[in-house]
């Protein structure tokens, strides 16, 4: 089992990475948040990892983070949910957001990101919810600048990722827009979000 993995970035794309050491290339797949902080090509880089065996294929996940690499371990463990879709959801949500979002039973939140239906959402919540110890304690998600979840929140972002953004985009503008729009309706919180990200406005259903 490769627990971590020490050496050269030599090549980056969309949801993957190799990094050699010791003369040999390793693909690894990554998310989003962690290829986001690689350093650049030729720099050493150090990634937590978890190998995956399969019949027919032998796969290797890297993390910058324990908590996503934890989250990660939990994933997989729900059924129907495979390495793929753990880093999908990863990908999808930081780690403390993923946790909040478990924690505080945000369907709305796991619903948006793509590959997770509401079925899917609401089985990940069941079966994750009590198995967060120590996960990106609530407090983080204040200090990292995520926001606390409401309904309209989540529903924002919903609306933004059936625009086309990704999670990730869909919750930074949210983000950003929710102090100013904080009494107003659901349609004027996805209306301010769609300007900052250089949309026309449209109207949230």
């Amino acid at each position: 089992m490769i627990a971590s993995l020490r050496g050269l970035l030599t090549e980056i794309g969309p949801g993957w990475c190799v990094v050699e050491a010791g003369g040999v290339g390793y693909l690894v797949s990554v998310s989003t948040h962690t290829a986001a902080s690689l350093p650049a090509r030729g720099a050493e880089v150090n990634l937590r990892t978890r190998q995956v065996v399969r019949e027919d294929a032998l796969m290797l996940f890297g993390f910058a983070q324990a908590e996503e690499l934890r989250l990660f371990d939990l994933l997989i463990q729900v059924s129907g949910v495979g390495p793929r879709l753990a880093l999908a959801v990863l990908s999808g949500l930081r780690p403390s957001a993923l946790a909040r979002a478990l924690r505080e039973e945000h369907v709305g939140a796991l619903v948006a990101i793509p590959g997770i239906g509401r079925k899917t959402a609401e089985r990940l919540i069941i079966e994750l919810r009590d198995k967060l110890d120590g996960v990106a304690p609530v407090a983080a998600a204040r200090e990292s600048g995520v926001l606390p979840r409401s309904e309209r929140f989540e529903d924002a972002v919903a609306a933004l990722v059936r625009l086309g953004y990704t999670s990730a985009q869909a919750q930074e503008s949210v983000r950003r827009v929710a102090g100013e729009a904080a009494e107003g309706s659901l349609e004027d919180l996805v209306r301010r979000a769609l300007a900052l990200l250089g949309k026309p406005a449209v109207t949230a259903r």
